[in-house]
């Protein structure tokens, strides 16, 4: 029990280092890229502020202040649990990020799921099948996590919306327009997924206890769901971490190419404007849920492979 409440408090202990640098690097990059956030606050340059409105500004938000003392101030109210308002929208950042933020998870659970069972059916599908069927598949999943989600997304999009027509190509509405925003996530995600599983499987196949499982008569669809996969899954445990980041990045270019609401989308549109506010509390938000995941699966990890606890 000690063990693991020492686990417990050093995976907190590290979280809260992982936000405060996730915040700190974060608002330095938005600080050093140049532009004015008083005339994003205006509304943009085409607001054409006189002087004397720009001072005024600067000055009602400490924008006028040294930057050490704004990222001081920052993080007084961050320990608060106040991330500000929007520059842009004019409404607080943590109420602008709850009402985008189910289509946002809505996505990126279906995409995990879709790359997880594609990875399981795949690799077991393939694994130990001869080098015929490994080079295919291989080059499959070699194109598919080199490709850029935009190009990939581009490429559905002209198959399936533009040329044979059976799926729509923007939109947030009804179930249909989550298949292409759903698989662009997910293939990426499912190549990288399937090569480690099936290499996981492949190990695992030549071990003794498949040799015994085999012996006593279990088809060999038993012995790889039965027996080969539920060992082999443990790496997909240990990479939902991988699985998360390549989610949230993926959700800011897949919910502008494809116009859906979300969080990702939120994400470009506060960072083409300089809504510091905005771009710093998104940056927190996907901090926050990688700490937690990882987490969660360091705590699961001992109780699916009790070897953990022995390292």
């Amino acid at each position: 029990m000690n063990g693991v409440l020492r686990r417990i408090l050093w995976r907190l202990l590290a979280g809260v280092v992982v936000l405060w640098g996730a915040a700190t690097l974060t608002f330095v990059g938005l600080n050093l890229t140049g532009g004015d956030p008083a005339l994003a606050i205006l509304g943009g340059p085409e607001a054409m502020p006189t002087p004397e409105v720009l001072a005024q500004v600067r000055q009602e938000y400490g924008l006028d202040q040294p930057l050490i003392v704004q990222y001081g101030q920052y993080l007084g109210r961050l320990a608060q649990g106040d991330l500000g308002e929007s520059y842009r929208l004019r409404i607080p950042v943590t109420r602008a990020i709850g009402e985008h933020l189910g289509a946002t998870l809505q996505l990126a659970f279906l995409a995990a799921l879709v790359a997880v069972l594609l990875a399981i059916v795949v690799a077991v599908l393939t694994a130990r099948r001869g080098r015929w069927v490994g080079s295919v598949s291989s080059g499959t999943e070699l194109v598919l996590s080199s490709m850029p989600s935009f190009v990939l997304g581009i490429l559905l999009l002209l198959v399936f919306s533009f040329h044979l027509r059976l799926l729509p190509p923007t939109g947030s509405s009804g179930w249909r327009t989550l298949v292409l925003p759903t698989l662009t996530l997910a293939l990426p995600v499912a190549a990288v997924l399937i090569q480690v599983l099936r290499q996981e499987l492949e190990d695992i196949l030549e071990q003794p206890f498949i040799m015994m499982a085999r012996a006593r008569g279990l088809s060999e669809a038993g012995v790889r769901l039965g027996h080969a996969l539920r060992h082999a899954l443990i790496p997909l445990v240990t990479l939902s971490g991988f699985i998360l980041a390549s989610l949230l990045g993926g959700a800011v270019i897949t919910e502008t190419l494809f116009a859906r609401q979300g969080v990702g989308r939120l994400m470009l549109e506060a960072a083409n404007s300089k809504d510091v506010p905005m771009v710093l509390g998104i940056t927190l938000l996907a901090a926050l849920i990688y700490v937690v995941v990882n987490l969660i699966v360091d705590l699961l990890l001992p109780l699916i492979d009790p070897r953990v606890n022995a390292r």
